[in-house]
């Protein structure tokens, strides 16, 4: 038996949420409902502009939410990412540790700025954020465990990473490590963002084809190239065996190599959809980890990720995620 269920890889982000109007995105040029990259000074003076607005913080980054939420359900899970040794640093690496999650040494942290993700959530319950790097953009090989990723199940991957190269880098040879060592792969396409202006690095990362791939209808068609969603599906079939593709309040369509599957959703009154693609990875991960098969897998993400979506933060507690299973009948 494997020691980790999920070894991940990703970026390490501390979520600055703020709730806000539609308009102030106007005053502040951001485009709705993605992800921009911007640097420090940018970030600070949206900060500067929100200081009347109510907020929290938290750890963060895709994959990150992904890892600790199939941690909390009770798989055993491994993070790679770089902080920097500063007070932001000291406390994602805290909040990982306090969600179970093994991570690399973090012994000599990098100088400079742990990266930080400033969260706007709007009343319509859609999320955009505008994410400084800090540190984590310099995310390499020298932050992988070539032992703990052989001893998984599973490797998984965050798009987001095609935006540095060294991060990109790094992911393609955990890939290449997964693959020698019989490890299964899987990457989430995590932006629509990331699609449209990375396709191309995107593909460098999935190689010759993964196991799973996560995505939204947005992004599925993007890397199809089409705004046919069956198109989109035929599409996703000749990079990756097996996918999901999330619908938001309509489910999710499930590729599980020999049928497509509709997963029907759980209808919620949604507060805040930040991290529930996240959420939906790590509780499909958890479900296959399991032996289980991808429509009970599939039904347990949804379920997670409706839970996820009534309150505001790209995460729930432990309690929280563990009552969802508890109550889940497959």
């Amino acid at each position: 038996m494997a020691r980790y269920q999920v070894y991940g890889i990703g970026n390490a982000l501390v979520d600055m949420e703020y709730e806000v109007d539609v308009s102030d995105l106007g005053v502040l040029g951001i485009d709705k409902g993605v992800m921009t990259l911007v640097d420090e000074k940018q970030q600070l003076a949206i900060m500067a502009h929100l200081e009347r607005h109510r907020h929290q913080r938290g750890s963060g980054g895709s994959a990150a939410n992904s890892i600790i939420a199939l941690s909390q359900l009770g798989a055993r899970g491994f993070y790679s990412c770089k902080v920097a040794d500063d007070e932001l640093g000291h406390f994602y690496m805290d909040d990982l540790t306090r969600g179970g999650v093994d991570t690399n040494n973090h012994t000599e942290k990098g100088q400079g700025h742990t990266g930080r993700c400033v969260v706007l959530v709007t009343p319509d319950s859609d999320r955009t954020m505008c994410t400084f790097l800090g540190v984590s953009g310099e995310l390499s090989t020298r932050e992988l465990v070539a032992d703990a990723l052989r001893d998984s199940d599973w490797f998984y991957t965050e798009g987001y990473l095609v935006t540095s190269d060294a991060a990109r880098e790094a992911s393609i040879a955990a890939k290449g490590i997964a693959d020698a060592a019989g490890v299964k792969t899987a990457i989430s396409l995590s932006d629509p963002n990331m699609v449209k202006f990375f396709k191309s690095g995107l593909l460098e990362m999935i190689g010759s084809g993964v196991d799973l791939l996560f995505a939204n209808e947005l992004e599925a068609m993007g890397m199809a190239g089409s705004d046919d969603l069956d198109v989109a599906v035929d599409y996703l079939k000749t990079i990756s065996r097996t996918f999901a593709i999330t619908r938001g309040p309509k489910g999710a369509l499930v590729w599980d190599g020999d049928t497509l599957l509709e997963i029907a959703p759980v209808k919620v009154q949604a507060v805040d959809t930040v991290g529930a693609g996240d959420m939906f990875a790590g509780a499909f991960l958890y479900g296959l980890s399991q032996g289980w098969g991808f429509t009970r897998a599939g039904n347990l993400a949804s379920a997670a990720a409706a839970k996820l979506v009534t309150s505001i933060g790209p995460r729930i507690s432990a309690a929280e995620t563990r009552a969802v299973l508890a109550g889940f009948d497959g």
